[in-house]
């Protein structure tokens, strides 16, 4: 949706500390490196490549306790309907907000992501 050809882009392997590949993701699911794609490829799970080279992760705060974070996948979901791609949506959910206060991904890990929902939602309009 944003246009980086006038911005640099922001480096997610640095604002974002610790990444899973696909079969990272599948042991912590406990689900196929095929089930992964699919999620990804549904937009049930975001995926960027964080440094050049390093080919498509996953943010490893994304799954919790053996599953997606609650919240995740319709954030995600409603962000894509908002022409969002992978790459901004995990900036934006991995941003520093001190109106939330913390991370829009925080606020979901700590079951309080109501607040994160509507504003994804009144940034998809």
């Amino acid at each position: 949706m944003t246009d980086n050809s006038a911005a640099d882009p922001v480096d997610l392997g640095v604002l974002i500390e610790h990444w899973l590949d696909w079969k990272g993701v599948a042991s912590e699911l406990g689900v196929t490196v095929s089930k992964v794609r699919q999620y990804i490829r549904e937009h049930q799970l975001a995926a960027a490549v964080p440094s050049p080279g390093a080919g498509q992760q996953v943010p490893a705060e994304l799954v919790m306790d053996g599953e997606i974070v609650k919240g995740v996948s319709g954030l995600i979901t409603v962000l894509h309907d908002g022409n969002y791609d992978d790459r901004e949506i995990l900036e934006w959910m991995f941003t520093p907000d001190e109106t939330l206060p913390g991370r829009p991904i925080d606020a979901l890990r700590e079951n309080r992501g109501s607040e994160v929902k509507r504003r994804a939602q009144a940034m998809s309009l």
